[in-house]
């Protein structure tokens, strides 16, 4: 590692790629139910793999966080105008909301939808902690969607920032990720 370039502790990047990871893959879960008929086991078990991707990235925000807001990023070089730094700082705030929110909106969503959530491999149900609603569940799954849907916006904002960064700006931004 070049002393003048500092990147981020090797922890904060491991958390940072692996919930990409999880992100691409509760994404493919949810959108590669579509590729089965309601009902049949196959869309079940992708949807199930979506809720518990989801439940995984959850898990992951708390050490993340902690480490966030518990150590300081590395500096940027060369410094960022605050025209760039202000719009960059809120992004990576609306990711981190984002990222705690949907699942918990997913989470909400299933309880109040009534159905038993079993842990993969067992016939242990979570405890439903909501009551069962179906108007609240439709209203926790309509944010859910419309939440993930902004998310992509944010996701593709936050890659656009950092391709920008290192190709056009040529600044230790990326790098300090990777």
């Amino acid at each position: 590692m070049n002393a003048q370039r500092p990147r981020y502790a090797p922890s904060r990047r491991a958390l940072h790629w692996l919930m990409f990871l999880a992100v691409v893959a509760a994404f493919v879960f949810i959108e590669g139910r579509e590729n089965f008929d309601r009902g049949t086991p196959a869309r079940l078990a992708m949807v199930q793999a979506h809720f518990w991707t989801g439940l995984a990235i959850l898990a992951l925000m708390l050490p993340r966080l902690l480490l966030a807001f518990s150590r300081p990023a590395p500096a940027v070089s060369p410094p960022l105008p605050a025209w760039q730094a202000v719009p960059a700082k809120a992004l990576h705030l609306l990711l981190y909301a984002m990222l705690v929110a949907q699942p918990l909106l997913g989470l909400f969503t299933a309880w109040t939808d009534g159905k038993d959530i079993f842990i993969p491999f067992t016939s242990v149900a979570l405890p439903a902690l909501m009551a069962e609603s179906e108007s609240l569940a439709h209203q926790f799954e309509d944010i859910h969607k419309l939440v993930g849907d902004a998310f992509y916006w944010v996701v593709g904002l936050h890659v656009l920032a950092a391709l920008y960064h290192h190709f056009l700006r040529r600044d230790d931004t990326l790098r300090r990720m990777t």
